[in-house]
């Protein structure tokens, strides 16, 4: 009887564990098949956040984990993100007629 009980709380003390590793790995295989697409290891970031942040976090949801509790979101960075145009910049048709 000692030992179910011990093994009982080993596996609750595990469980949490198990489940981010579980969201490491689904991050692992979405960032691979993003490079494997031609996309810069640099060129990107993957980020677990909880569900209800997920729209907040300013970037696409392309994955979810732990029972969808956790959303993984991709955000571009580099040279062509949008992320690095000042708000100001403003287009052309921002610029008076002439």
């Amino acid at each position: 009887m000692r030992a179910k009980t011990w093994l009982f709380s080993a596996l609750l003390v595990v469980a949490p564990l198990a489940a981010q590793a579980s969201c490491e790995s689904v991050k692992a295989d979405i960032s691979k098949k993003i490079i494997n697409n031609g996309v810069p290891e640099s060129g990107f970031t993957l980020d677990i956040v909880p569900n209800d942040q997920a729209n907040a976090a300013g970037g696409q949801v392309v994955g979810h984990c732990e029972n969808d509790s956790q959303k993984i979101v991709y955000k571009r960075t580099g040279a062509d993100s949008e992320t690095n145009v000042p708000a100001n910049a403003g287009t052309t048709q921002d610029a008076p007629s002439q």
